[in-house]
């Protein structure tokens, strides 16, 4: 078992809102023409949004009819962080969504289903 004593966790940089295809472009349209937001970044599936200190991507999703929050979380110690909140009972979630080859972190969820990507400081910056 790794020390866990040193583990710290802190809100990260990144804010994801999983959208349904049907209001994508729509919820689009607000972040960018009626609120103004600076736009960051652009592909086919995702559009981020400076959204005050934090990130905001907006992301269509196919397979959803709702829209969902998910939330970054980061830690200096993945390995002990997973095994720490494996000890909690966080359920582990890696089914959720693939993560780049390499990229140090997981996904879980909180106990309201809300997504959380657990990531190595680094990482995320």
């Amino acid at each position: 078992m790794k020390n866990q004593s040193h583990l710290k966790f802190t809100g990260g940089k990144n804010i994801a809102m999983k959208l349904p295809s049907h209001i994508f472009d729509a919820t689009v349209s607000f972040y960018k023409d009626v609120l103004k937001l600076p736009l960051i970044e652009k592909d086919e599936a995702s559009i981020v949004f400076r959204f005050g200190t934090q990130n905001l991507w907006l992301d269509r999703v196919d397979r959803i009819r709702t829209a969902e929050i998910w939330l970054e979380i980061v830690t200096d110690d993945v390995e002990a962080a997973a095994e720490y909140l494996n000890q909690q009972n966080v359920p582990c979630r890696d089914e959720i969504e693939p993560l780049p080859n390499g990229f140090q972190g997981f996904w879980v969820s909180n106990p309201a289903e809300v997504i959380h990507l657990v990531a190595r400081q680094s990482e995320s910056e």
